[in-house]
């Protein structure tokens, strides 16, 4: 344990192939693997990046410290996405897939801000655009339930952090459900996630159901509320009200009439509020937005948020809002509670935040064997993220 009580991230028990690791550099290809002396992968990674080695690139960082536990671990980089077949290079891992987008959301990646296709793309050799599909968490998901069914599926990165709850979509302009709904993956990983992961995967090695990992710090999955759990409708910490009107930015505003001069011994009066039509409104009738930390008669630890369902904040921008005002108050790892919102007939359970790491901790994820290096297989192509 370090000072903050959560578990020291390399205080684990290495997992017993670690007798194989390290590698000079992580897998992509079956080859790969005979020269390691592997018969198969513990972990595979599946990325929308180029495979390079160095811990500016998340997937490097998650793939080495995954290997500094003891798992032998292989990466898919780029697979294309219109059949299996790529999915199935390095055959079915032990324990899970871990799936992400990449260092980018995906749809960053591929579409400038008026929605147009990029023709480039920074983490591809050659910058070749094109590599990777619209919402690439989704579409890798489909592939490999495709391919391999039931082995789990664990997601994360920014594209998987940004969409955890419902979520506006900024290309589709509508509210979409949780991406883990509809990538149909089994446990989301959201924020610096070394901590889940190296619990997660621990977890897994152990032949621990992933389905019974629900009270990792830092992780989202689908489960019912259990018993004995103090629900708190999060109206009764932030109570919703009218949305502004959008402001002209070219409207000429009016010069305010000077206010009446104090009285001496007296305060200034302030200026009451006007609303969109030009009125004042009677100062009774402006209701102010309240935020209450704390709900009388609560257990912290026992307390999870209700947020307002899926089928709410996609019908009604005040709900909408105001889910999303929750969502970033609860973001704070020392204080955050838990936080559910009904999807359809499923509920989605958002676990506190982890513990940010160390120092010394955060040092030697950094300090781990990478070669700081694109993949060998690239050859002399140039990856612009890369090279920058």
């Amino acid at each position: 344990m370090n000072d903050s009580g959560a578990p020291a991230l390399f205080g684990y028990r290495k997992y017993w192939a670690h007798r194989f690791t390290p590698a000079p550099v992580l897998p992509m290809s079956r080859a790969e693997l005979d020269s390691l002396g592997w018969d198969s992968c513990d972990i595979i990674l599946v990325t929308g990046d180029a495979y390079v080695d160095h811990p500016s690139f998340g997937m490097a960082i998650v793939g080495r410290f995954l290997e500094a536990q003891g798992f032998r671990v292989g990466i898919i980089s780029q697979p294309d996405w219109r059949d299996t077949a790529a999915f199935e290079a390095l055959g079915r891992p032990n324990l899970f897939f871990g799936v992400t987008g990449g260092n980018m959301d995906s749809m960053v990646n591929r579409y400038t801000s008026d929605r147009r296709r990029r023709s480039d793309d920074a983490y591809t050799p050659g910058g070749e655009g094109g590599r990777r599909p619209d919402r690439s968490v989704i579409v890798y998901c489909q592939r490999l339930r495709e391919a391999f069914g039931d082995v789990p599926l664990v997601i994360g990165g920014i594209e998987a952090s940004l969409r955890r709850i419902a979520h506006y979509d900024y290309w589709s302009e509508q509210v979409r459900r949780s991406i883990l709904v509809d990538a149909q993956a089994d446990i989301l990983l959201f924020g610096n996630a070394e901590r889940a992961l190296v619990e997660v995967a621990h977890r897994i090695a152990r032949r621990e159901p992933v389905a019974s990992i629900v009270d990792v710090r830092g992780t989202a999955l689908l489960r019912a509320v259990p018993a004995g759990t103090i629900e708190i409708d999060s109206t009764h910490l932030d109570t919703p009200g009218a949305l502004n009107p959008p402001e002209d930015p070219y409207a000429m505003t009016p010069v305010a009439a000077a206010a009446p001069a104090a009285t001496p011994g007296s305060a200034t009066p302030s200026p009451a509020p006007e609303v969109a039509d030009g009125s004042v409104p009677d100062r009774d009738a402006v209701q102010v937005v309240r935020f209450v930390r704390d709900v009388r008669g609560t257990d912290r630890a026992r307390s999870v948020i209700r947020l307002p369902a899926f089928e709410q904040v996609r019908d009604d921008p005040i709900l909408y809002a105001h889910a999303s005002r929750i969502l970033h108050q609860e973001a704070n790892p020392g204080n955050a509670r838990a936080l559910v919102q009904r999807h359809g007939n499923v509920d989605l359970w958002v676990n506190p935040p982890p513990v940010p790491l160390t120092t010394a901790e955060l040092d030697a994820v950094y300090e781990l064997p990478f070669t700081r290096q694109p993949h060998p297989e690239y050859g002399d192509a140039k990856i612009p993220a890369y090279e920058m």
